[in-house]
């Protein structure tokens, strides 16, 4: 089939063997690669109710069919498996240069199962894999334990089609931090939800991806001449000019002035000192420089270097809306280099952003509370950093926080003060402003997910009221299918406004043959959505999992903003009907 190598590796680390196996081309038709062939593999392979540390957990990389092509916004790769935060099904996406590396290799996905005796970096490549030791790079954060992946282990080629990458773990994934990540190209991460601590139960350093395959597709000279369009027709685009001036940052402004900036731990809805954490103040005591990722005209990133202050001279790319949201609004620090100092730590030791500053920002609550006796409160960065550092190493009071927002709450006793789904805690958007975004957090398959169905976008915009109740579900929907084809073809979703239902036809079609309308691809979407919440059922997911945090039922912003339990239940039962699932969610 057209836009499909119609490989796939199995590799298993306890054998320290792996075999390549072609998938069936209706599993491929049905599934369109990405997302969808990797939750059909995770739903065929991994045992029930498996523990997610375990061997028997599967690891599974796979890029998408438009990997690799010219199509804009498709240098990405997908990691899936169970995830230990949750329990529940994991998928998280990164972008960069490493995901044409990993789609060089030659395969649809691969898989990954068992656990090695000692430290390994694996190499792949379209020949098959090979093992190495790698104890002395136990111990390396991600920066080094990147730069020593490719310095030992990619091949090096004269071949200008020849493509190497590595994706790490740091110390927080060597741990099996519950919420550590993936790292790529330094600053690229995928995991939340845990992959990286399930990469590091399995003793799996890294894996270094090279080779110079490309996919055949159905109509090469289509596809060249949709992208050459799409730049032509993205000059002067508002969106493109934003995200390329002020990135992801300038969400700060836009969620403050709705009320919707989740501050002092979810107790505010704005923060007074939004300004000397927002993109204004980033560009203006920073030296910063938009950054692409291949096959991108965006560049959202942001290439940034603190120019004063006991932080100058460090160096990265960030910080990202999200990081700002979890360390400067739930922890109320006033410095955008204080937060890039943070942002730092968890990418050098391999840990996610929002879990991390929702983390602290509990840990903070419960000293307040007199819960817990250990000197941290709002606004005290130092703080903050050393707790981040006793979580990756799972020092004292880190080793607890290091199991989970449920475990610490739990131990706390502060279950009516912690704010989560099924685990996860929720991304920089209050939903007792943003009602829809509170139904994507509920019914997220991966816990508290804003990008699921982006469903932010349309409220913010004036597409639809966001205090609407009634028939917000069917929009909803519908933004869930198409994002949900975005992560199976594996798109960014930063393209979500060049990329409807329509481009998304002629994309199918000129990269796989497949002739495929809006309602085709809508029930794609719709069975890989069945797939994984048929994975999530196995795992004993329930209606009520499917909820958002008490807390937020019971508290209003001091906007009088509020989301009742009755709301949210209204929406959830039309999401399932809607869905075709029973009043249960099954």
């Amino acid at each position: 089939m057209y836009g499909f190598y119609g490989r796939i590796l199995f590799v298993d680390l306890t054998r320290r063997s792996f075999s390549v196996e072609a998938p069936d081309k209706e599993v491929l038709r049905g599934a369109l690669g990405g997302k969808g062939l990797a939750s059909h593999l995770l739903l065929s392979l991994n045992p029930p109710q498996v523990d997610p540390l375990s061997p028997e957990n599967h690891l599974i990389f796979a890029t998408g069919p438009v990997c690799g092509s010219l199509i804009w916004g498709s240098s990405r790769y997908g990691v899936f498996t169970k995830s230990p935060q949750t329990g529940f099904y994991s998928e998280s996406y990164a972008g960069g240069r490493t995901p044409e590396a990993v789609d060089a290799a030659g395969y649809d996905a691969v898989v990954i199962k068992g656990k090695s005796k000692a430290p390994t970096v694996l190499v792949i490549d379209p020949q098959g894999v090979a093992f190495h030791k790698a104890g002395d790079m136990w111990g390396m954060d991600t920066y080094e334990s990147e730069d020593e992946a490719i310095k030992r282990f990619a091949k090096k080629t004269g071949n200008r089609k020849f493509r190497a990458g590595a994706v790490v773990i740091g110390p927080a994934g060597e741990r099996q931090v519950c919420f550590s990540v993936i790292e790529n190209d330094y600053w690229r991460s995928a995991g939340r939800t845990g992959a990286g601590g399930v990469m590091g139960s399995k003793r799996l350093k890294a894996i270094v991806f090279q080779g110079d395959c490309r996919r055949e597709l159905a109509d090469r000279n289509a596809v060249q001449m949709f992208a050459k369009h799409l730049v032509a027709e993205s000059k002067g685009h508002p969106r493109v000019a934003v995200f390329k001036s002020k990135g992801t940052p300038v969400m700060v402004k836009t969620i403050n002035e709705a009320g919707g900036f989740p501050t002092r731990y979810w107790s505010k809805g704005t923060y007074e000192k939004w300004q000397q954490i927002s993109a204004d103040a980033l560009h203006e005591r920073c030296d910063v420089r938009p950054r692409a990722c291949l096959k991108c005209f965006m560049a959202c990133g942001r290439m940034t270097k603190v120019r004063s202050g006991r932080h100058a001279g460090l160096r990265l790319e960030g910080p990202e809306y999200e990081t700002i949201y979890a360390f400067g609004g739930l922890c109320e620090i006033d410095s955008i280099e204080e937060i890039i100092y943070l942002n730092d730590i968890c990418d050098r030791l391999g840990m996610d952003t929002i879990t991390g500053g929702n983390l602290c920002g509990l840990t903070i609550e419960a000293a307040r509370r007199g819960k817990i006796d250990y000197a941290i409160d709002y606004g005290q960065v130092d703080a903050i950093a050393g707790l981040l550092k006793k979580i990756a190493f799972r020092e004292g009071i880190g080793d607890l926080l290091a199991r989970g927002i449920r475990a610490a709450s739990e131990e706390w006793g502060l279950e009516d003060v912690a704010v989560h789904v099924k685990g996860l805690e929720p991304a920089g958007y209050d939903p007792r402003v943003l009602k829809g975004v509170g139904l994507g957090y509920a019914t997220s398959d991966r816990g508290a997910c804003h990008l699921r169905a982006g469903f932010y976008k349309p409220e913010l915009s004036g597409m639809i009221d966001p205090a609407t109740i009634e028939g917000k579900a069917a929009m909803f929907v519908d933004f869930e299918d198409r994002f949900t084809l975005f992560d199976t073809l594996i798109l960014c979703r930063f393209f979500r406004d060049f990329y409807p239902w329509d481009i998304l036809c002629k994309i199918v079609h000129g990269v796989t043959g497949i002739e495929a309308d809006k309602t085709t691809l809508k029930a794609i979407s719709a069975n890989i959505s069945n797939m994984v919440r048929r994975f999530n059922i196995q795992e004993g997911l329930r209606r009520e999992d499917d909820r958002l945090p008490g807390r937020l039922y019971k508290e209003a912003l001091k906007s009088g903003h509020r989301i009742s339990e009755a709301e949210l239940d209204s929406m959830l039962t039309d999401y399932y009907r809607l869905r075709g699932w029973d009043e249960e969610g099954r």
